[in-house]
């Protein structure tokens, strides 16, 4: 018998999906973006929108439909090679490198260092993470409850903190946003520059590491069905993807209003504390703490599972699961102590080479039956997504970088080359063409397979 995810379940899986994704960077990125954006701040969230909640959804939904055990599974439809290189890349990535660190740096940066003297930053950030992530890896040891530690304890205490200042915030707000001065990165195509920032969020990266969480999750409430499987993670991804989408175009406005008081922050961190404070004073601090704690806790405690099972799974003669969690916790609490914007600047890059990658492989695992899965067709678009995407990784370094005579040059034959290069994103129309060339490609193959042999005439 069939046992479908009944409606409170994915309500309860959605709330689940919901509190893994949305973390460190989804708090701080779209405040910043929205005083960044100022009176072009719908537009920014629109293109925020596509990469920060309809991008993940689509990866949750290619994780469901194409009966994929997990990324490393999907991936090698393109090349066993190139799974093992991108499974690691974007679990650490998404793990000990980056976005992980971040959950710990977030919380300190908004919610304890405004308590701390400027000679103390450094001991306290210290002690800070190291408790931040220990608790986060007591949760992590217990994989099979953080549906209930996630979905039913630590995401709906989330939402009612942050609900009390999201409305406080429209009822009072800090003033019009119609006037409200645009910095140069959005007074142009300020789509496209929402698109590209919605990156750092990494939330398309995690819809590939999270999707296998869910659909475990599913499993686990007593759906067996392969279709039921893929139905009750499309219904839990949209929970998921319009609590997000409507919290994040509420932070960009706060984000746009907040312009109106104070400049643009160094990042959203800043910014968020100057909002709480303006609003709610030193409670706003308090309140403001607690909602970040929660936020980016339930995440790491996410990251630290997928990223954990995974290296577990790929390299099942290695170590344990205990010992990739421990050892990955170890790591990424010494990385956090860099600081938010190092981290921030430092990851920037990656996304670029690695979203271009995720996002082409989404779009063909959901597409996949059209072209009968063919091998071909994943390989083509992946070498030109590729060829575009270290362009775009390149054209995203750090100054010291970027200044080198190699590097410039490399940088004018892409911009020279290839359309929408100068605003991030490159990759489109290498991409498309790679897709046409190998669905072309596949075609001509199976048209030769098909053809009936010549027959042997028996003398």
């Amino acid at each position: 018998m069939n046992n479908r995810l009944s409606l409170k379940s994915s309500a309860l899986v959605g709330s689940m999906l919901f509190g893994l994704f949305f973390g460190a960077g989804n708090l701080i990125f779209p405040v910043h973006m929205g005083q960044a954006a100022g009176s072009n701040v719908l537009l920014a969230t629109i293109g925020f929108l596509i990469t920060g909640v309809g991008l993940p959804f689509l990866g949750i939904i290619a994780m469901g439909i194409s009966n994929s055990t997990g990324l490393f599974d999907l991936s090698s439809r393109v090349h066993p090679v190139y799974a093992y290189v991108l499974t690691i890349l974007l679990y650490l990535t998404i793990g000990p490198l980056f976005a992980l660190p971040r959950t710990g740096t977030v919380p300190y940066e908004i919610g304890v260092a405004p308590f701390m003297g400027e000679t103390n930053q450094a001991l306290g950030l210290a002690v800070f993470t190291f408790l931040f992530f220990l608790v986060a890896l007591i949760f992590a040891l217990r994989p099979s409850k953080i549906l209930v530690w996630v979905g039913k304890i630590l995401n709906p205490l989330f939402l009612v903190f942050l609900a009390v200042l999201v409305v406080v915030g429209f009822l009072n707000p800090m003033g019009g946003i119609s006037n409200t001065a645009v910095t140069e990165a959005y007074s142009s195509a300020a789509l496209f520059k929402g698109f590209t920032e919605g990156y750092n969020t990494m939330d398309a990266l995690a819809s590939l590491a999270f999707g296998i969480i869910v659909i475990n999750a599913i499993k686990d409430l007593g759906v067996k069905n392969p279709k039921d499987i893929a139905i009750g993670t499309v219904k839990s991804g949209f929970v998921s993807m319009i609590l997000m989408g409507v919290i994040y175009a509420c932070l960009a406005y706060l984000g746009a209003a907040s312009a109106n008081k104070f400049p643009v922050s160094e990042n959203g961190g800043i910014a968020l504390q100057q909002i709480a404070n303006y609003y709610f004073g030193f409670y706003g601090s308090i309140l403001l703490a607690i909602i970040v704690t929660i936020a980016c806790l339930k995440t790491a405690i996410g990251l630290i599972t997928s990223c954990s099972e995974t290296f577990t799974e790929l390299f099942p003669h290695s170590l344990s699961y205990k010992a990739y969690a421990i050892i990955f916790t170890i790591i990424t609490c010494l990385i956090a102590n860099v600081g938010l914007t190092k981290i921030i600047t430092l990851s920037l890059p990656v996304l670029m080479f690695i979203y271009p990658l995720a996002i082409t492989l989404i779009i063909m695992a959901l597409i996949s039956p059209l072209f009968k899965n063919s091998r071909t067709v994943y390989i083509t678009t992946t070498l030109f997504t590729l060829i575009a995407s270290i362009g775009d990784a390149l054209n995203a370094m750090p100054e010291i970088v970027l200044n080198q005579a190699w590097v410039q040059t490399v940088l004018t034959f892409y911009q020279g080359h290839l359309p929408f290069f100068k605003i991030g994103m490159g990759w489109t129309v290498p991409a498309l063409i790679g897709l046409c060339l190998g669905w072309i490609l596949s075609l001509i193959i199976d048209s030769k397979n098909s053809k009936p042999k010549n027959a042997v005439i028996r003398q």
